[in-house]
């Protein structure tokens, strides 16, 4: 390659990773608004934690399946074809959902857009991998590269806020009811869909994979198969790198992502004036006693906002910061040592920061999600630069696909519900319960990591060109 053809597809790998997560992570940012919003309830309502649960794992679950069929099709019709499929489903299903009136299209629309995330993020990591073959230079474009996707972590939190600020000035939304008309959550979800343009204006100046392509061409690519994934040659690599994948996302559905919604409920200067508007409406008779109902909500709802936005902030840069470490340790370290470096610390971090700080001092609070954050999104660089290794090149989009999305989109996942219906219920329910259930999910996974990452396998085809295999 060029340097100005490699310099582009380093730029559309960086934008795509980066706005895979700005997509994503629109949930825990609008989640709670939004769901109040279209269930006609407040933002404590227990119908809301709920929801925020079930659509955290019905879009994962969708993005897991139709991810799995993906990776089969990038394998089949070329990592570049797909990516653009891919990133035109993400970039259009926010747009769709800014319309939402019923909760069962902004169900829909967030599935659509998890699949579009699920697919794009194997299709770009392969199509990398096999474009760049020194392994060196490889480990480098892949890691870098996935860093940017923190920033869109980053990138969501701040556009929400600046939307927040300046919505009532923005045209009302058609479909959206008067009172809703100039929610902020809709233009946040409008706001997905500029990555989408940016990329594709890219796309016709960067080459499909040389190594899938130059296969297809002579007649010598294999057809990908699921079945071959589990032969006595995969199956094991299989199976470790979906057991890593689930707990990965475990870790980031069942904790990190209900904090910004619901865990800082608990916090005494959210719940105390919501429990005081609560207490005063009920004896509420004259102008000034809805008047100070009204104050009340809206010192809860300001501060919720001003704790949500700054502790998805602290989470993101913490995030950014695994990414980063990971890509300065890659190929310096054991494969095995490199993820464990990240595991053993979240065995005892997560049950301590969910059990004894969510109440207290925020700052505190803070800056134990940011190594919440660091240590949980560095493994998804790990996988990511880890998967196309060990998988040949005919199933490198099928095999990545099988541990990220059986593994963590659709497995892994389901912590959030297990988090939201089942175990927060047991703990004492609420917001509080909420948090000891992401403690006891957070340190579970992160040893069932551990203990895994002894059964990883050697990667074959490491100092062979990436068309090897």
């Amino acid at each position: 390659m060029s340097p100005v053809t490699r310099s582009l597809v380093l730029a559309v790998a960086a934008i795509g990773f980066l706005f895979d997560t700005y997509e994503l992570l629109m949930l825990p940012v609008i989640g709670t608004s939004a769901l109040s919003d279209l269930l006609g309830v407040p933002p404590d309502d227990p119908k809301v934690r709920e929801w925020i649960g079930r659509i955290l794992w019905i879009a994962a679950l969708a993005g897991g399946i139709f991810g799995l069929l993906g990776g089969w099709m990038i394998d089949r019709f070329g990592r570049k074809r797909i990516m653009v499929l891919s990133i035109l489903a993400y970039s259009l299903s926010p747009l769709a959902a800014a319309f939402s009136t019923e909760l069962w299209q902004f169900v829909l629309f967030r599935c659509t857009t998890f699949i579009g995330v699920c697919v794009e993020l194997v299709a770009a990591v392969t199509w990398l991998a096999e474009l760049f073959e020194d392994k060196r230079t490889r480990e480098r474009a892949i890691t870098w590269s996935l860093a940017a996707a923190s920033l869109g972590g980053l990138l969501v939190t701040v556009v929400d806020g600046w939307l927040a600020a300046n919505a009532a000035s923005f045209p009302a939304i058609p479909t959206a009811p008067e009172a809703s008309a100039h929610a902020p959550w809709r233009y946040t979800l409008i706001s997905g869909l500029v990555p989408g343009a940016l990329i594709l204006l890219l796309m016709p100046f960067v080459p499909e994979s040389h190594a899938w392509a130059a296969r297809k061409a002579a007649g010598t690519l294999k057809r990908p198969s699921f079945g071959e994934l589990f032969s006595p040659e995969l199956r094991r690599t299989t199976l470790v790198t979906t057991i890593l994948s689930a707990c990965g996302y475990a870790a980031a559905f069942g904790a990190l992502q209900v904090t910004p919604s619901q865990v800082i409920l608990a916090r005494s200067e959210i719940a105390e004036p919501r429990a005081e508007a609560a207490k005063l409406e009920k004896t509420a008779q004259t102008d000034a006693d809805r008047a100070a109902v009204k104050a009340k909500r809206k010192e809860a709802r300001d501060a919720q906002e001003s704790r949500k936005t700054s502790i998805q902030f602290w989470q993101e840069i913490g995030g950014l910061f695994g990414r980063v470490a990971l890509a300065l340790l890659v190929g310096a370290l054991a494969t095995r040592l490199l993820l464990r470096i990240f595991l053993v610390p979240g065995i005892i971090l997560f049950p301590l920061t969910y059990t004894q700080l969510p109440t207290g001092d925020f700052t505190l609070f803070a800056t134990a999600i940011f190594f919440c954050g660091l240590l949980t999104v560095a493994q998804f660089s790990y996988l990511s630069e880890f998967l196309p290794k060990v998988f040949p090149v005919h199933l490198r989009g099928t095999g990545g696909s099988f541990a990220t999305n059986v593994g963590g989109r659709m497995l892994g996942t389901m912590a959030a519900p297990l988090n939201t219906v089942f175990l927060s219920e047991l703990l004492g329910g609420g917001p509080k319960g909420v948090a000891m259930a992401a403690a006891v999910i957070g340190g579970a996974v992160f040893l069932i990591a551990f203990v895994a990452s002894f059964f990883l396998p050697t990667p074959q085809h490491e100092e062979l060109p990436p068309g090897g295999g």
